[in-house]
């Protein structure tokens, strides 16, 4: 069952199981909500949004149409996203750029995340970035505007020489992509 706090203004039925939704949130009747979510206050949720299973999203955010997160991904307090490249008072446009959010990934605090663009499995934005493209899977990234600043392993660490420090595991470039090395 899920936990809907009773200052939140909830309006989706379409909220996964074990989905906490914590006070003075708004989440809107299109919105799509997984399994085991936790939804802090002070957020809001458009209509046009899928957010996955497992997903953490921190107080201050707000998820505008357009947006896809994917399961297990963590949205820091505050972090920004947007929808529109030529916004207008009074002017909405016939429809809203997809943003996506990958699997495992994670958005530090105070992020600006630009419309239109994709943040790859398990890649890591730091606090304050502007990420204005599209960001690696595995890829750390901060900065404003944010640029490549490493790797990050599957545990959360940043990679030395691909290869991560804490959990020992290996990746390897393949392709000019980041994956796991296969073990035999």
């Amino acid at each position: 069952m899920s936990f809907i706090h009773s200052l939140a203004d909830v309006q989706s039925t379409q909220i996964g199981k074990g989905t906490t939704i914590w006070q003075f949130s708004v989440v809107l009747t299109g919105a799509k909500i997984g399994k085991n979510c936790n939804i802090n206050a002070l957020t809001l949720i458009e209509n046009d949004v899928v957010i996955g299973n497992n997903v953490t999203i921190k107080s201050g955010v707000q998820v505008w149409d357009g947006l896809r997160i994917e399961d297990n991904v963590f949205v820091g307090p505050n972090v920004t996203f947007t929808n529109d490249f030529t916004p207008r008072s009074k002017q909405r446009p016939l429809a809203f750029l997809t943003t996506t959010i990958a699997q495992n990934a994670s958005i530090g605090a105070n992020a600006t995340i630009i419309c239109g663009i994709k943040i790859g499995l398990y890649a890591m934005i730091g606090a304050g970035a502007v990420v204005t493209k599209d960001v690696p899977n595995y890829a750390l990234v901060y900065g404003n505007p944010a640029k490549q600043q490493g790797w990050i392993c599957e545990c959360g660490v940043k990679l030395q020489k691909f290869i991560c420090p804490s959990c020992e595991t290996n990746y390897q470039m393949v392709d000019k992509k980041l994956k796991k090395k296969l073990v035999k």
